[in-house]
């Protein structure tokens, strides 16, 4: 599906990134693997492939634009071209709505959406440029977004707010990019078991919740993330481009709460 593809993935470090990357090389690509957290980046790259041949770090903080050029300027000249690019990078601030500071907000926003529309409008600079591969696919960008960018938790606000603008960015580039060879599709998880999740899954009452509203029961998986980004990434989607797909246990559809007993 994806083999001999090159992809960029930020926040590869850990997580939904880092599984994406491991299901990537199983799957015959080559990964470039970004992530602001340079020394468990170079750590969580030697553990996929110590050869640098299939995987290579690179540090990025993708709230830079000149940082988030820089990646993608250093994984063609390593790779020769960049096939896909999956926006990841993201993080999270609790607080009480009217308790919500404004650096606290603007760090959220600047990671997670003015990020995903760095990392997506370069990549698609560099993209364009680019012969297309057989498919005549000149690339694939995926974001990063979350049910949350449907579904508000206002304690999470900016996190919310930043996954329903990453929701219309995706729409807006991939409408743009349709003539062009370039895809953009969006994954949306709902509670995956990284481990952020994991310290909620360490208190009975929070994991009882989590499970409550998730109709499988269950927590996703890292790796189920990483197998929709194969798909996108992959000609089996190639009528799809400026949609978000939720990987969410069911979540999404529902309008009451599961029995957990």
């Amino acid at each position: 599906m994806i083999e001999n593809k090159i992809a960029v993935i930020t926040g590869a470090a850990g997580g939904i990134g880092h599984a994406c990357a491991k299901r990537f090389i199983e799957e015959g690509a080559k990964v470039i693997l970004s992530d602001i957290d340079e020394e468990r980046g170079i750590l969580a790259t030697r553990k996929l492939d110590d050869s640098g041949e299939k995987a290579h770090f690179i540090h990025c903080d993708v709230s830079k634009s000149r940082e988030v050029e820089a990646l993608f300027v250093e994984a063609r000249q390593r790779f020769e071209r960049i096939d896909v690019a999956i926006a990841n990078a993201g993080i999270v601030h609790v607080s009480d709505i009217l308790e919500l500071e404004e650096d606290a907000f603007d760090q959220v926003i600047s990671v997670n959406l003015k990020g995903v529309f760095l990392t997506g409008q370069i990549a698609a600079r560099h993209m364009i440029k680019q012969d297309p591969d057989k498919d005549g696919a000149r690339g694939n960008i995926i974001n990063m977004s979350s049910l949350n960018g449907v579904l508000a938790i206002p304690d999470i606000a900016p996190y919310v707010i930043a996954k329903g603008g990453v929701n219309q960015w995706t729409k807006c580039l991939g409408i743009a990019m349709a003539n062009k060879g370039i895809r953009v599709n969006g994954i949306g998880p709902g509670s995956i078991a990284t481990e952020l999740f994991h310290t909620i899954a360490d208190n009975p009452d929070k994991y009882r919740t989590v499970l409550s509203r998730t109709p499988m029961l269950r927590p996703g998986e890292p790796d189920e993330v990483a197998k929709v980004a194969v798909f996108l990434a992959s000609n089996y989607s190639s009528y799809m481009t400026g949609e978000t797909v939720y990987v969410d246990g069911g979540r999404m559809g529902l309008n009451y709460v599961v029995s957990v007993d």
